[in-house]
């Protein structure tokens, strides 16, 4: 048996976020009435990512849960935020600039919506999706282990989807 879902979010351009996903994974899992197999999250954005990561329970005062500022504070000296297109980001090059006007109208009114290098490459190295296995009927997350989707564009609002798909029996 095969079974998707798919969640969907608002962000809205100012930060990085953070979205806990681990009760939508649970209760697809329970509703789909697979006892044995595997759930796999994804994103298909190249600037988001599935992460799985304790939830710990502190906060800053902006709401950011403490690891995720860890993180973020570490992944912004590997790849600090792309200012401009003429600093220490390549990219976008001209022919992603003539690719992207031609396929999206929001670059098209503002090109640096396309400084987002930082983001892409944030995602690359946190990687775009996660497997955990379902034995009889529990998905094996562990009593600590959470699932974020997370979307690293900070450039403009935007709407997002996360896939779930559940194999199994």
């Amino acid at each position: 048996m095969v079974k998707h879902k798919i969640l969907e979010f608002e962000t809205t351009g100012k930060k990085v976020h953070f979205f806990n996903i681990r009760p939508e994974l649970l209760d697809f899992v329970k509703e789909s009435g697979v006892k044995d197999g595997i759930i796999n999250i994804q994103s298909p954005h190249t600037t988001c990512s599935i992460l799985f990561e304790e939830m710990v329970h502190d906060y800053d005062l902006k709401g950011d849960e403490f690891l995720q500022v860890d993180l973020l504070h570490g992944l912004n000296k590997i790849f600090p935020k792309q200012e401009t297109n003429d600093g220490g980001y390549k990219y976008p090059g001209p022919e992603h600039l003539k690719f992207a006007l031609e396929v999206d109208a929001n670059v098209a009114a503002d090109h640096g919506t396309l400084l987002n290098g930082d983001a892409h490459l944030r995602s690359s190295l946190i990687g775009a999706s996660e497997s955990f296995s379902i034995i009889d009927g529990v998905a094996q997350l562990g009593p600590y282990g959470y699932v974020y989707f997370i979307d690293f564009d900070t450039c403009r609002a935007r709407k997002r989807k996360c896939i779930m798909t559940i194999v199994g029996e």
